[in-house]
């Protein structure tokens, strides 16, 4: 007699499996993450490469020429971008870096209720209160601030993964195409192929427009924040600006953080004109969500507005900011296998069309 059957064991073993996929995921996560930030950095570059591909006269239809070429020209464009912003922004932020613990300290111990108050108007009494109950929270002050240095370290003794990712794009531009080639032709059943290569294609495209619209996002942001609050003599006007246009490249939160850190150093620095900063910031936000959006975007992902902040929510629960911003993309991947799925196998007939 069996220990176990054949069903019995199958089901076992398809547990053991996804306990080790699992335990896998979790423990290889930032090698994982890194491989896919460069997959992303290659559907970014792939547009750019193909277009010089096809560009005799330079690269003699060569994609390996293509694609030296293509990095030869942003690492020409990083340069003049760094030559021109570059000084301002790391001496803005190291004035800021410098200020941050002073400012913490004043807001940990009330007395900036006094010196805020005092350039404002404030009545005694509100500048008591505040005051006082600023000191009673001093302990959740001084955790915050602690848990931002944490942060900043942590992203500190990270950036040799960020540095690994244009590398590893290289790879994936150079063989991306083969690559998934070769996974297609190992599946036998030529429906399934048909399914999967169809599915293929549809997420490439979405992938790629995807990337390269949140980009274009953030770059547009990233001028406008350092040109207005420039404008409005912010203090650090750069740094802020340059982090809050970065920030946009994380939907839904990022946006909402970068805001935070305009209005929140602003009002510790004691900036006079808080109210017009806000204003700007909700005017962009609007102006960002409901014109330029959708005109970037356009319909490609299909998703309803009430997915998307689900679908945020869930990716932020599991994976932090890393999970929101990849919440989108899976989410989007995931309604073009459901569609897929349903035009093929729902009728039990193999109809492959655009989805």
């Amino acid at each position: 007699m069996e220990f176990l059957d054949k069903r019995t064991a199958s089901v076992v073993i398809t547990i053991v499996l996804f306990i080790a996929a699992g335990a896998f995921l979790y423990l290889a996560g930032r090698v994982l993450i890194v491989f896919l930030f460069a997959v992303f950095f290659a559907y970014l570059l792939d547009p750019l490469v193909s277009r010089l591909e096809r560009w005799r006269p330079l690269s003699r239809g060569s994609r390996s020429i293509a694609i030296l070429e293509v990095y030869l020209i942003l690492c020409l464009v990083f340069g003049i971008v760094l030559f021109l912003v570059g000084p301002a922004i790391m001496s803005q932020g190291r004035k800021l870096g410098d200020a941050l613990p002073g400012l913490f300290e004043k807001v940990a111990s009330g007395q900036i209720a006094w010196q805020i108050g005092s350039s404002r108007g404030w009545s005694y009494t509100t500048q008591i209160r505040l005051q006082q109950f600023l000191a009673s929270h001093r302990d959740v002050v001084l955790s915050w601030a602690a848990a931002l240095g944490s942060r900043v370290a942590i992203f500190a003794q990270n950036v040799i993964w960020i540095v690994l990712i244009p590398i590893l794009a290289i790879f994936f531009l150079k063989d991306g195409r083969n690559l998934t080639e070769t996974i297609l032709q190992a599946v036998e059943h030529r429906q399934k192929q048909q399914f999967l290569s169809a599915i293929a294609e549809d997420v490439n495209i979405m992938l790629a427009h995807f990337i390269r619209s949140q980009l274009i996002l953030a770059g547009l942001s990233l001028v406008v924040y350092m040109s207005v609050l420039a404008a409005l003599r912010v203090p650090y006007a750069s740094v802020l600006g340059s982090l809050a246009g970065v920030m946009e490249f994380i939907p839904v939160v990022g946006p909402f953080l970068g805001a935070v850190a305009i209005l929140g150093v602003a009002f510790l620095a004691n900036y006079n004109h808080l109210f017009v900063v806000a204003a700007f910031l909700i005017g962009w936000r609007l102006l960002q969500d409901y014109v330029v959006a959708p005109r970037i975007m356009g319909g490609n992902l299909q998703l309803h507005p009430l997915a998307i902040i689900f679908a945020v929510l869930v990716g932020g629960e599991i994976g932090g900011v890393i999970g929101v911003y990849l919440s989108i993309p899976i989410a989007a991947g995931l309604r073009i296998v459901w569609k897929r799925w349903q035009r093929v196998y729902a009728n039990g007939r193999p109809t492959i069309k655009a989805a």
